[in-house]
């Protein structure tokens, strides 16, 4: 008499000593992990009730092998963007240029002079290199740098508008990833929201009020770079808000957010940090989008309400990590001595250029799956340039089971690739396509056919 479904379940040991496992060169608690992770799998159908047919052994034991090796993968690491969203913000946003990396290598291979300044022989400034050169970029008196760009917004109204009535357009009062909003982070920093105008239309007058009726006693000013306002609207110029300012002798500060250190690929009429530091108190703006940097909050302006910024206690528990300042001032240096920084050419390829680039990839393709070259169009994404479509080109692929099979395979290949699905084809658009991509894309699509990739 046979016993319960159960007993006829292999010992881990006799699974640990199989070749698959013994020979894979896995450390022992991962192989571990991975024959707990396909018995228990078993016993829950099983103990279901689900008629199982359980496998051999050999078979068992190889399953539970790429249980592990899928364990011993690191959570975060590197994927193909093929969605044409440059700024792609859970893809990691800006990769780095090949400058910025190197110097993230050279800082975390071993030790730096961090905060040691090896000309005097004594301890430094960590961001002073980075401040130096965000000076010269930008025209700026003062710099500093902090995590991130809601980190800086914090720093900024915490440290030098504590307290005060801060006059912001309703129009203004956006919302960012995660649900995180300004008037949050405004509330956070102490400040208190003043809103002036309406959605669609503010006018100088209304800044003027609210600092006429002592309800206000500071200017804030947050581009929009995540979304865009059409047709009856109006808006109040940076310039405007200065002389405003100027006039009351209120400080005036800034979210750029988006962070476009110049003219670039971009409109040209869109406001550059260069812009807006010559007129605001301070300017804040992000280091991972149109930057092309790290994550960073970046601050830039006059060189008393920086200096107040960096002498803040705040200040040390939003500090940068060794590791994105030496990827921040490898991209600054990028932008000084014109260096190649992906986003930028990302957002600059050209059509033409692009067309190109589908076919071949379609000509690499076509062989193993259908795929066509098609117009499609991306975006910068991440919050800049909102409304901006970019005209792009994709390899179009069209399995005859349907799209969904192939992209959830390429989600879960040795580099996860990551397109989109569009009326019934799975789009790999070029443009966000790195060096060596395309090989990669080609392997993963063999392998899903069954051949050697």
């Amino acid at each position: 008499m046979r016993g319960s479904p159960l007993s006829q379940l292999p010992r881990m040991d006799t699974l640990l000593a199989s070749p698959a496992l013994a020979e894979s060169g896995l450390p022992r608690v991962l192989q571990k992990a991975g024959v707990n992770q396909i018995l228990d799998e078993l016993r829950r159908r099983l103990q279901g009730g689900e008629c199982v047919e359980l496998p051999s052994a050999d078979v068992l034991a190889q399953r539970a092998k790429q249980a592990a090796e899928e364990l011993a993968r690191p959570g975060l690491r590197r994927v193909i963007n093929a969605t044409g969203v440059a700024l792609h913000t859970n893809l990691g946003r800006a990769p780095l240029s090949r400058r910025a990396v190197e110097a993230v290598v050279g800082a975390a291979a071993g030790y730096s002079n961090l905060e040691y300044d090896l000309s005097a022989g004594k301890r430094g400034s960590r961001t002073a290199r980075v401040e130096e050169l965000l000076r010269q970029l930008t025209g700026a008196e003062g710099a500093f740098a902090v995590n991130n760009n809601a980190a800086a917004v914090l720093l900024m109204l915490s440290v030098l508008t504590p307290g005060l009535g801060i006059a912001i357009s309703r129009g203004e009062l956006v919302e960012i990833g995660g649900s995180f909003r300004v008037p949050d982070v405004m509330a956070r920093g102490g400040a208190r929201l003043v809103e002036v105008g309406t959605t669609n239309k503010t006018r100088l007058s209304d800044y003027a009020a609210a600092l006429d009726s002592g309800e206000a006693q500071a200017l804030l000013k947050v581009h929009p770079s995540n979304f865009k306002v059409v047709g009856f609207t109006q808006t109040v110029e940076v310039e405007e808000l200065a002389g405003l300012a100027r006039q009351r002798g209120v400080p005036l500060l800034c979210d750029l957010g988006s962070g476009a250190l110049a003219p670039g690929p971009w409109p040209a009429d869109y406001p550059t940090v260069e812009r807006w530091a010559a007129l605001a108190d301070v300017v804040s703006f992000s280091g991972d989008k149109l930057l092309g940097g790290p994550q960073a909050g970046i601050l830039v302006g006059k060189e008393e309400p920086i200096r107040r910024l960096k002498a803040d206690p705040l200040a040390r528990a939003l500090r940068l990590d060794k590791l994105s300042l030496a990827a921040l001032e490898a991209t600054l240096l990028d932008w000084r001595d014109g260096g190649e920084i992906p986003v930028c050419s990302m957002l600059a390829a050209q059509p033409s250029d692009l067309r190109r680039r589908a076919e071949d990839l379609a000509a690499r393709l076509s062989p193993v799956c259908p795929c066509v070259p098609v117009e499609t169009a991306g975006e910068a994404g991440g919050g800049a340039l909102p409304g901006e479509e970019l005209p792009s080109w994709a390899a179009a692929l069209d399995p005859a089971e349907g799209p969904e099979p192939l992209e959830a395979f390429f989600r879960g290949w040795r580099v996860p690739i990551v397109g989109r699905i569009h009326r019934g084809r799975l789009l790999l658009d070029v443009r966000t396509l790195l060096p060596g991509d395309e090989e990669e894309i080609g392997a993963a699509l063999a392998a899903w056919k069954g051949e050697e990739p």
